[in-house]
């Protein structure tokens, strides 16, 4: 019994875990939908810290998957804001949308939503950069599926 209690534990863990993450399909390939929501983060002043390919990365070992591709962006003056209510925020910052193809080939952006991933510190709920935040990742989002 303790272990089918346990079970069913972990398993609302992963689906709360799930519902942090906003995921919307895009029209285009990955490097396409990458270049847009790039094009869209630096139209709106955030810095570009790092585009990661993850589908050249396994490829340079030997190792097969589908196209996959990291965006990491911030903009510090809503970064500060956050590390300034709780240091421990710059763990999950700065931003990242992760952007890559499925088995079916279909291509996916997918984001942790700001004020879920920041539940993890001393940040309040309501604080504006929050929103601030929340509402530019759904706009460069939205950019990028061709929205």
């Amino acid at each position: 019994m303790k272990t089918l209690i346990l079970a069913g534990a972990f398993a609302m863990a992963a689906l709360t875990a799930q519902a942090e993450l906003v995921t919307r399909e895009a029209p285009t390939s990955v490097i396409n939908t990458m270049d847009a929501l790039e094009t869209a983060v630096t139209d709106a002043g955030a810095s570009v810290v790092a585009r990661v390919n993850h589908g050249m990365a396994a490829k340079g070992v030997g190792l097969e998957m589908n196209d996959a591709e990291l965006l990491i962006f911030g903009n510090p003056k809503l970064g500060t804001q956050a590390m300034q209510a709780d240091p421990r925020a710059g763990l999950f910052l700065p931003m990242k949308v992760l952007v890559y193809a499925d088995a079916e080939g279909k291509t996916h952006i997918v984001y942790e939503d700001p004020t879920s991933m920041l539940s993890k510190t001393d940040v309040p709920a309501d604080a504006e950069f929050l929103k601030t935040m929340t509402g530019a990742l759904d706009k460069f989002s939205t950019a990028a599926a061709g929205g």
